[in-house]
């Protein structure tokens, strides 16, 4: 039996394309992978008004697809005990020892409390360190202005920033945390925190090691921080809405990821190609195999991708209205915790990028999924988003 229907993938093609022919995007790659059996369908151009066509092998700006990769190798160094996930970070980052905590979020920076206990490992991987994105009209808050002031605030993906790691994390490391470690939920920061953390426990660039330890023995050529000359003709702008909803290039292919950053972005930094990133989703898929080459151990995968918030944690964390009502999080990963629509399988996890990118596993579908577009906007934002999710499910074809 098929794993996939021909009919209902050719249905997942001409919607998809439709999207395409209404300008929503000026093109996409879409894929799923089951069973052993892959479908990858690459529609449009890489540009409005005569770009080249879209290729499985075009390059995108993967933004928040990241994070499970840095999360990945994270585990790496945990499996060979250069990191501990029950161990405070201040050994490696001795900017984030000693931490003190602001009362009120809302508070002046010297209302503060000490920190009940240090910042773990695990604390960074579940992003509940104390500190992260704060999606409230929050421009007059002393903690975001004084952020903003120094340049760790939390914005789009900018590899052009001229803080190097280091500097990045002393400079973080003189705010006080927003909550106590351990006590909520709060987006991105960890992962700006784990790339230090990697490059010190490694001894070595954070994109050293993900080349050396991930890329190469994945088969991800074109995964990388930014995209080299040699690449750039596949490699497509990115746009954006403008006030009146119009699509405007925001980075140019000469843009921001035309040369290596100063900071290395383990939140939201890559570029990756569908051909790569699915190499990724089926390790990961196959409990850490890559063929016969054991890349991560089951049990890192396991707990990588299951959802390790409490109750508690998710009825005070904040993110998009009801986030948490059918999702938890685990490694660098949502995990769908109940089904609510024809695509929400429960043990389903994967991650979005804000600048239109989707990837899901479903183990118990043994099936990848991963969206690639270039128009920024937070996911489901597109009419392609959603059509695509329910797509690859009702393709399912047994």
């Amino acid at each position: 039996m098929a794993a996939l229907s021909a009919t209902r993938l050719r249905r997942m093609h001409d919607v998809l394309a439709a999207h395409v022919e209404a300008g929503e995007q000026p093109g996409l790659v879409a894929v799923v992978s089951r069973r052993g059996e892959t479908h990858v369908d690459p529609i449009g151009a890489t540009a409005f008004g005569g770009g080249a066509p879209m290729r499985h092998d075009t390059i995108f700006r993967i933004t928040s697809m990241t994070k499970p990769i840095t999360a990945a190798a994270t585990m790496l160094l945990v499996e060979e005990r250069k990191l501990r996930l029950d161990e405070p970070v201040d050994r490696l980052l001795p900017e984030l020892a000693n931490r003190r905590v602001l009362k009120r979020i809302d508070g002046p920076l010297d209302d503060t409390v000490p920190a009940n206990r240090p910042i773990t490992v695990c604390d960074c991987l579940t992003f509940r360190l104390g500190i992260g994105l704060i999606l409230e009209p929050s421009s007059t808050w002393p903690i975001q202005q004084a952020m903003n002031a120094i340049g760790v605030g939390f914005g789009r993906p900018n590899p052009a920033s001229p803080l190097a790691p280091d500097e990045w994390l002393r400079r973080l490391g003189a705010l006080p945390l927003m909550h106590q470690p351990g006590e909520r939920w709060m987006y991105n920061t960890g992962s700006y925190v784990l790339g230090t953390l990697i490059a010190r426990a490694a001894g070595q660039p954070l994109e050293t090691f993900l080349r050396e330890r991930l890329f190469e023995p994945l088969g991800m050529k074109d995964t990388a921080f930014s995209v080299p000359s040699s690449k750039r003709d596949r490699f497509l702008p990115a746009y954006e809405p403008d006030a009146a909803g119009t699509l405007a290039v925001c980075d140019a292919v000469d843009g921001d990821w035309s040369r290596a950053p100063t900071f290395p972005d383990g939140a939201a930094g890559l570029v990756s190609t569908a051909d790569d990133f699915l190499a990724f989703a089926r390790m990961l898929l196959a409990r850490g195999l890559h063929g016969t080459t054991r890349v991560l151990s089951r049990p890192s995968v396991e707990l990588m991708t299951t959802d390790l918030l409490t109750p508690s944690q998710k009825a005070v964390s904040g993110f998009f209205p009801g986030f948490f009502d059918d999702q938890g999080w685990g490694f660098g990963v949502s995990v769908v915790t109940r089904r609510t629509d024809l695509s929400t399988t429960p043990g389903r996890y994967g991650w979005d990028g804000g600048y239109g990118t989707s990837w899901n596993n479903d183990p118990r579908e043994d099936m990848a999924a991963i969206l690639l577009t270039q128009r920024v906007g937070f996911p489901g934002s597109t009419r392609t988003y959603g059509d695509f999710w329910t797509l690859a499910y009702q393709a399912i074809d047994d």
